[in-house]
Order: C-alpha cells, then structure tokens, then sequence
C-alpha cells in the first residue's frame, strides 16, 4: 500500500517506521524542517508506564482550582478562554467521574506497559544508541503526601505495577545528591522505569524508517485532505530557512532535502492516510467532518548542561525523578539535566510565562542546587495536544481512507512506539496485540 504519514514528532516517526517494516510505501509529510521539532523536542523524556494516566479524574478540578492561586502552581491559565476552551473544559469534567476515570486509566496504562516493551525491542533490535537512564523516583515532600500517594499505589499495584515505598533515607541511597536541606518524607521508587532523550531517538528511528524504504518532506505544508477510496493532499512546498530552529543543530549537508521545489503545489493520492499532526490534525480533519476536541496544553522545560566541578561532584541526579508537590520531573540526559513541567491552558507557544520557569528553577535548586550551568540552559515550551477524557485516539477516522494516531498529550513518548505498532497492525487488517478497545474515535461520539 502506498501510504502518507502526517506530522514527524515522535508519534509520525514510530508510525511510518512501523508502516515502512511492514513493507508499505510510505511518506511522511512535516511543515517543519526536521523531525521532532514540536512536543517531541525537550518533552521531559520519561517512560513510566505506572504514572500514564487520565488528567481528567476523581477530584482533579478542585485540585485544579487550588492550584490557580498558588504562586508555584502546576496548572495555569494563560489570558481570557475561548469558546472551544470552555467546552473542552465541560467534556474534562464529565470524565472525571470515577467509572470514565477507571476505564480510560486502564486503557492508558495497557497501552502504556505495550508501548515500554516495544520501546525497548525497537531499541535493542535496531542498536539505538541514546541518553536513557534506569529508574524513576517520586519524591514527598510530607506525610500528607505520602498518604495521597498510597492510593495510587494501591491502584498501581491492582494494576500489575510494582512500585516500592522508600523512606527519606531510602530516596537518598538512590539518588545520593538530594539536597539534605530540602524536607524529604519519602518516595515511590519504579526500577523497571527509565528516562531518555525523545528527540534524540526520534532522529535515530528517522533513519531506520529510511533505510526500510520511508520518504521524508520537509517543509511540506499539508493544506487539505480529500478522503475517500484514494484518499489524497494537498501540499504546499515551503523553502528551507537557514534560521530555522530546528536546523541550527544540523550541519548543512544533513539538512533534508525534497523532491518537489519551493513553492509548488502538489496534490498527491494514497491508499491510506496517517494523520499524526498533533494539533494541526484538527483544522485538517475537521473539512471531513472529524472533529477532534484536541487543547493546546503547554508545557515547560529548562535543560542546561552538568558542571563537572570539584564542589558538585557526584552530587547530580541519576535518572528520574519527580517532584509531586509541584508536578515537576528532573531527568538526567547523558551530561545535561531537564526539568521540566507546568500544564499552562491557554496562551500560546511563543510567549514564555517567568514564573513557569521560576518554578522549573526552584525545584532543581531544592533537590540539586548549583549542580547544572544555568547561562548556558536552553528554555523550551512546547503545546501537548490533548484530548478532554485522556487516552490518544488510534485507528479509523471515519472518513474513508484516512487513519488516526493523535492525541497523546503529555505522553507520547511514553505511548508513541506501541500506539505506532497498533495503528499499523489496524491499516494492515491484523489482531493487534492488545485490546484496542475504547481508543477509537467512537468513545468521543458517545
């Protein structure tokens, strides 16, 4: 089958990979000039299976407008909500009910420990050489905290995980570099999780998927889908920018090339269509009649490189960690630390927010001040794309010819490469190899 691949974060990647094995002709289609240049860039890299979960649940609105008020808070509203904004808001909170909660946490979390294990087949079988680092740590500032916690690893536990409950000294023994100063109560230790570099995988499996026979074109301006037997789109070919940000790491032979030439409109046809735009799927599909209730929610990260100095030394963080009272997780990347946090509703991706990055900054100053070169960290904000009830949406459009893989909000590096292996299994008519119930579109008609 000749099939087109929407959008080269690491959801469009994994998918035409997985299409390209399967033995398909595939294109990938990216308005940027390379991969991974949006959600995927600086994302906080955690793959936690335990810790994937419904933000629509029992409780989270009060705990949502609690944190509106709080000087270091992990949710935030950026400027006056829309329409579209409200009623995004209404359909959250409906499924936050505890029968919705329960049905889409076990849908996310199934995918979740499927997606870990293709990870790492993907990883050992292709030699995939990137910063990762075993083991993730919840750090609990107090008992109040820590009694929070234990329902959720009773549910865990009901679930098949298996996280261990450490007191303060118990944390420090696997991360020695906490700071003693900072209160410390306890933490949820997962050994079986890890932390890597997203961008830097997606750019590895780009170019397995191009040995396996895989298009990219880039600058490639999807303007219109047209579904039906021979589904098709329309393209626009923008030129390359020398200034775009996404090429100032390449050198200028890497940078990638294209057949059609700057300007050109093409409008080519497929057997299938993949769409893995993000939050560009939904101007994109809603002409067909889809309609995607997807909400830009930005999230924040600061990754600045290890200092390496006498008065630092092993005094930086290992793996992951996860600070609960703010929401915010440190993950050690080869010789660099990201932090990274905030679900800011709202705004838009341009416009940084001070005290979002304060808040990044504090909690890397609690637990492991002085360690990171603060002049030389890169500042990022990202828009996750999320659905109101939690899981992404895998399978049929609805619209003949065109297939979905979107809405993964915070977690599609940790959802991506099993959600990729399950869409192409769907194009391929094959039993996937876990239930795909509740991941169609339909759950969002009902």
């Amino acid at each position: 089958m000749r099939v087109a691949v929407i959008g080269a974060g690491v959801i469009g990647v994994t998918t035409a990979y997985e299409l390209a094995v399967d033995g398909h002709e595939v294109t990938v289609f990216e308005r940027r000039g390379t991969v991974a240049s949006g959600c995927s860039f600086a994302n906080a890299g955690l793959v936690a299976p335990g810790y994937v979960a419904p933000w629509a649940a029992p409780g989270m609105p009060a705990k949502v407008a609690r944190h509106l008020f709080a000087a270091h808070a992990p949710v935030r509203i950026a400027g006056r909500l829309d329409a579209a904004t409200l009623g995004w808001a209404w359909r959250w909170w409906r499924s936050c009910r505890p029968q919705v909660y329960r049905a889409n946490r076990a849908r996310m979390h199934r995918l979740a420990h499927f997606s870990r294990e293709r990870l790492l087949q993907l990883t050992a079988r292709l030699h995939l050489d990137f910063e990762r680092a075993q083991g993730f740590l919840v750090l609990l500032r107090s008992a109040g905290e820590l009694a929070v916690a234990e329902a959720g690893v009773r549910a865990l536990a009901e679930l098949g995980a298996a996280p261990v409950v450490l007191d303060a000294a118990g944390c420090r023994a696997i991360e020695p570099g906490l700071n003693p100063a900072t209160p410390l109560h306890a933490g949820i230790y997962s050994k079986d999780d890890e932390v890597g570099n997203c961008r830097e995988f997606t750019h590895l499996l780009r170019k397995e998927a191009e040995r396996a026979g895989a298009v990219f074109r880039f600058n490639a301006h999807v303007e219109q889908i047209s579904a039906g037997a021979r589904p098709s789109l329309r393209v626009m070919q923008a030129p390359h920018d020398a200034r775009d940000e996404a090429l100032r790491s390449l050198d200028p032979g890497e940078w990638p090339t294209t057949q059609p030439q700057a300007g050109e409109t093409t409008e080519p046809s497929f057997d299938a269509i993949v769409v893995c735009a993000a939050l560009e799927s939904r101007p994109l599909l809603k002409p067909l009649g889809v309609r995607l209730p997807l909400l830009a929610v930005h999230g924040y990260s600061v990754t600045a490189p290890l200092r390496h100095d006498d008065a630092h030394l092993h005094l930086e963080p290992r793996a992951a960690l996860m600070d609960e009272r703010y929401k915010v997780a440190i993950s050690r990347l080869g010789q660099r630390v990201r932090v990274a946090g905030s679900a800011e509703i709202g705004g838009d991706a341009e416009r940084q927010n001070e005290q979002a990055q304060a808040t990044l900054d504090k909690v890397l100053d609690d637990w492991f001040p002085g360690v990171t070169r603060r002049s030389a960290a890169q500042r990022w904000k990202g828009a996750r794309p999320m659905l109101p009830d939690g899981p992404p949406v895998l399978g049929p459009s609805g619209a003949e010819g065109v297939w979905l893989n979107v809405g993964h909000g915070g977690s599609g590096w940790a959802l991506a490469a099993g959600s990729a292996r399950l869409v192409a299994d769907a194009i391929a008519g094959r039993k996937t190899p876990i239930e795909i119930d509740g991941l169609g579109i339909e759950r969002l008609r009902a």
